[in-house]
């Protein structure tokens, strides 16, 4: 055996490990983050997940949902989408008072709910433009319904971000604003999910993903101190 290749082969494991470290490197695109969890350890205006999402037209109709912890008192971010002209296009907004708000471009929902802690939950916002009706649903139990943004549409061509409330498009973060904590299994559709489909989602894992964001499958870039880890929460 020649020297080469004995030099070959004793790099072959160094290389592995290079690829695999090298897989969420900051600043590059990654695919798909199944069977993961992203963790924000601090709060800073620099650290967040981009989501790169399926293109589509104009929405008169959503459902987001996402898993998450955090044991932040005050006010922050879950889910920031934004467009040129409207940084609050969509945004999901954890306020200190456990109330949680849904903007489309202003506050058009408010909903008390039980405060956010250190368990994972799960948390489905849905709303649809004919009626204006929007329903917040927590570990498979629905709120009451509430109307607004009646015939409003959310506009395309954003950007999706978790960690951080966007002031500009793709950036103008604060710290102050930002989400401290576990989130997983983000996922959006282009309609209002079925109950029963809710309640599966809620009681599963990774049952199926938006046509929109898929965890699965959707590419991301993270910058800042963002932790991916595996979560174990699925045997499968």
């Amino acid at each position: 055996m020649g020297l080469a290749t004995i030099i070959g082969d004793r790099m072959k494991p160094f290389v592995t490990i290079v690829l695999v470290l090298c897989i969420y490197l900051s600043g590059s695109d990654s695919t798909g983050l199944m069977k993961k969890s992203v963790i924000f350890p601090t709060k800073t205006a620099t650290s967040f997940v981009k989501l790169n999402a399926a293109a589509f037209s104009d929405l008169t109709a959503f459902t987001v949902c996402l898993r998450a912890a955090s044991e932040e008192n005050r006010d922050y971010t879950l889910f920031s989408y934004a467009v040129s002209g409207s940084n609050n296009e969509l945004l999901i907004w954890q306020k200190t008072n456990a109330q949680l708000d849904l903007y489309l471009g202003t506050v058009v929902g408010r909903f008390f709910l039980p405060k956010m802690d250190a368990w994972l939950r799960h948390i489905c916002v849905s709303w649809e433009s004919q009626k204006g009706e929007i329903t917040v649903w927590v570990n498979g139990r629905r709120s009451l319904r509430k109307v607004g943004g009646l015939g409003r549409v959310v506009k395309s061509g954003g950007q999706f971000f978790l960690g951080q409330e966007q002031d500009s498009v793709g950036g103008n973060f604060d710290s102050k604003q930002s989400f401290v904590g576990e989130v997983t299994d983000v996922n959006m559709w282009d309609r209002v999910l079925k109950p029963n489909e809710i309640e599966l989602i809620s009681q599963g894992c990774y049952n199926f993903g938006g046509n929109i964001i898929d965890w699965g499958s959707t590419t991301f870039t993270t910058g800042g101190n963002v932790k991916i880890e595996d979560n174990n929460d699925c045997t499968f």
